[in-house]
């Protein structure tokens, strides 16, 4: 199964951080380190511009 996929499954509370672990054959602080390293940067809202005429 995809990393990806289950530790998406954790984020949504669809799986518990062990059962997460569990799959991806790591320990509860190995599993938290791996996903602060692999956290997707959020993107930043755009600036709105005025539109002075």
């Amino acid at each position: 199964m995809d990393k990806r996929k289950v530790i998406g499954a954790y984020r949504r509370g669809l799986i518990s951080v062990q059962e997460c672990a569990q799959i991806l054959g790591l320990d509860n602080i190995e599993l938290l380190s791996y996903m602060r390293e692999t956290r997707a940067p959020r993107p930043k809202p755009n600036k709105k511009q005025s539109v002075r005429t």
